[in-house]
């Protein structure tokens, strides 16, 4: 079954698509949350492209690397920019998005 082979890197995107929205949500709710401008920004862009890459895997769609590559470029940028904050929602999505930049790399070059 198609699922089959994506399905560690279906598994990555979802928990990181539900990190993200997490750490935005709690952003939000901080005491200085134009300090997490960018914070908020980069966790909507990463679980955008989460899901997108969830989507194209479960319908095996040829743009399935490429999308993950952004994927991956987008979790990357996002694990950076939460790892820069001391909050618990920050540290656990920086976490979630560096298991996912793992996941969608390995998957976009065929391993």
């Amino acid at each position: 079954m198609v699922l089959e082979r994506y399905a560690s890197a279906i598994q990555a995107c979802n928990a990181c698509a539900v990190a993200t929205e997490t750490c935005a949500a709690a952003c939000l709710k901080e005491a200085d949350v134009q300090s997490m401008a960018l914070c908020i920004s980069c966790d909507l862009d990463c679980a955008a492209l989460c899901r997108l890459a969830v989507k194209l895997m479960a319908r095996d769609s040829p743009l399935v690397d490429e999308v993950c590559r952004l994927c991956a470029l987008a979790c990357q940028a996002c694990a950076e920019e939460c790892g820069k904050h001391k909050h618990e929602h920050c540290q656990q999505c920086a976490q979630a998005c560096l298991r996912c930049v793992e996941e969608c790399e390995s998957l976009a070059k065929g391993a």
